[in-house]
């Protein structure tokens, strides 16, 4: 049994020992879809599988430490991703909506992980952050075109958990991981979109979590 079936069986029996509701509730701890836990749960070789990487199990431990902190081992950062020479920027094994609801294309993560020099990252974030601050997390939807296309990748600084000037966010209002524009617009903050035709802006709810600022965008367009 290799390590993802054995978080898998772990996560399972805990969402089980939750009773009804269990999925969701798990899910809205770590910042994630439901949808999204329930195809963690998918057996092997099941379509739309989605495995427990290192960074959900992070998050697991972080939301359920008496569950995960200790029993399932989280893997370190190797040695070479904290080296001074470059910034290793991985994938989070999730997904972030553009939209109201999930739409049915499931984007391949072709980008596993990109490095930069430090001397770029400092020029855009303004400092160099530590290991795993730093995440490339995929799009889905359509709300956020064209400024974003849907499987795009979106380097986002998870250090910044609130309204930190208009920009681009990673947030969640209660349904899941969203991408979304933020603007002071005097009485409120509001939630934009770039296709605005389609979903108009309203006002921040007050329990909604940032949880990062986007800082850039990866859009690979094929020529031939």
């Amino acid at each position: 049994m290799d390590k993802y079936e054995t978080r898998r069986l772990a996560l399972k029996a805990f969402i089980d020992s939750l009773g009804r509701g269990g999925t969701a509730q798990v899910a809205s701890r770590i910042g994630k879809d439901a949808s999204y836990v329930s195809r963690m749960l998918y057996d092997e070789g099941k379509p739309g599988r989605k495995r427990i990487g290192e960074d959900t199990l992070e998050a697991l431990a972080r939301a359920y430490p008496e569950k995960f902190g200790s029993s399932i081992s989280v893997s370190p950062v190797p040695a070479t991703e904290t080296a001074g020479d470059y910034v290793r920027v991985q994938h989070l094994d999730a997904e972030a909506g553009m939209g109201e609801g999930r739409i049915n294309d499931d984007y391949p993560e072709v980008i596993r992980s990109m490095d930069f020099e430090p001397a770029y990252i400092r020029s855009v974030v303004g400092f160099v952050p530590p290991p795993g601050r730093l995440i490339l997390i995929t799009g889905r939807g359509d709300s956020m075109i064209p400024v974003i296309q849907p499987g795009e990748s979106l380097i986002v600084d998870t250090g910044v958990a609130g309204f930190d000037g208009d920009g681009i966010y990673l947030i969640n209002t209660g349904n899941g991981q969203q991408i979304k524009a933020l603007q002071d617009r005097g009485d409120a903050i509001y939630v934009v979109s770039a296709n605005a035709g389609l979903y108009p802006a309203f006002p921040l709810p007050a329990h909604a979590l940032v949880a990062g600022k986007v800082y850039l965008r990866n859009r690979i367009d094929r020529l031939n």
